[in-house]
């Protein structure tokens, strides 16, 4: 999961729903909403490469003792550290980049719909009114989010896919990121393949939301700390960890729900059979897991929100200055 909201001609800050670093460059930039939904797309699936090990991380956790209270199930993954070693010795070191291709496929509809929307909000001056930036976020989030819903779907089966003696969660047994769409589609039908759709448009519009209202203040404040340099891009790392804090602890109990949601076994019907929706799953995970359940992940979802956050600013920034040189050649 991740999500990149852009305000894209403002300096304040930068972030999965954040503005871009400062560049006198930046400053002169006049891009179409086309072009960044392009640029956009580009940049989350650059980052997302780096970011995606903590992805599978995080998953595992996420399904380990479903609906099961804690302490009657085996735990095969205990943290971050130990569960990429688990995941390295069963899958290799490639198991720790599973469900990439569905992953990048995912960064690129999700966060150039996203970006499309921004930029083309920002053209109509709906950012400029009071609470604008808020609702233009949380709106182009709930789209990226749909549009995008079917690649995560299948990246959520690819990433708990793995040995017998270390799985967790519902094992779907893809062949491969093809063979899954197909699979899903066949048995299930269109509809099939935005099946989980009802926890992933909450858990985006959330998170945008709580990243919009603390990422600029928590910049600002590491930038008066003056442990870094001004222009420094460790002042946005720094500020993208401190508020990563506060959209990982709004955000992850929707991506529990949703991450159960996608990868729960389906009837006949294509009805799931562990849970009827997203509120149903909350109820379900928190009487039979308690509600610490919710925060299943927390840790790499943590770890992974300030850099790929950044990762992918520094690539949108950059792809920009670049396409801006290449429109004034």
């Amino acid at each position: 999961m991740s999500f990149l909201v852009v305000p894209i001609n403002s300096w304040a800050s930068g972030g999965h729903a954040m503005e871009p670093p400062r560049s006198p460059t930046a400053a002169m930039l006049s891009i179409s909403p086309p072009v960044d939904f392009v640029l956009g797309a580009t940049a989350c699936c650059m980052a997302c490469v780096f970011t995606n090990p903590l992805e599978v991380v995080k998953t595992r956790l996420q399904l380990q003792g479903e609906l099961r209270s804690r302490g009657t199930y085996p735990r095969h993954y205990r943290g971050v550290l130990h569960a990429m070693v688990a995941v390295s010795r069963a899958d290799g070191l490639r198991g720790l980049q599973k469900g990439l291709t569905a992953g990048l496929l995912y960064q690129g509809l999700m966060n150039g719909v996203r970006f499309f929307f921004y930029s083309h909000a920002e053209d109509i001056g709906l950012t400029q009114q009071p609470g604008g930036t808020i609702v233009a976020g949380a709106v182009a989030g709930a789209l990226g989010a749909f549009v995008g819903s079917p690649a995560y779907l299948v990246k959520t089966h690819l990433q708990a896919q793995t040995l017998a003696a270390i799985a967790v969660g519902h094992q779907h047994n893809h062949q491969s990121v093809s063979s899954a769409f197909e699979t899903i589609y066949k048995k299930q039908g269109l509809l099939g393949l935005w099946r989980g759709v009802n926890g992933a448009v909450p858990r985006v519009m959330v998170g945008s939301a709580v990243q919009l209202a603390t990422f600029a203040s928590a910049k600002e404040w590491v930038r008066k700390q003056k442990w870094f340099k001004e222009d420094s891009w460790m002042v946005a790392l720094a500020g993208g960890m401190i508020s990563s804090v506060a959209v990982a602890v709004a955000m992850t109990p929707f991506d529990v729900v949703s991450t159960r949601l996608y990868n729960q076994p389906v009837d006949e019907l294509g009805m799931g059979k562990h849970y009827r929706g997203f509120f149903d799953c909350v109820v379900q995970v928190t009487g039979k897991e308690g509600v610490l359940a919710l925060y299943k992940g927390l840790g790499p979802a943590y770890l992974r929100l300030g850099p790929h956050t950044i990762l992918s600013l520094l690539f949108w920034d950059e792809l920009r200055k670049f396409t801006y040189q290449l429109q004034g050649a």
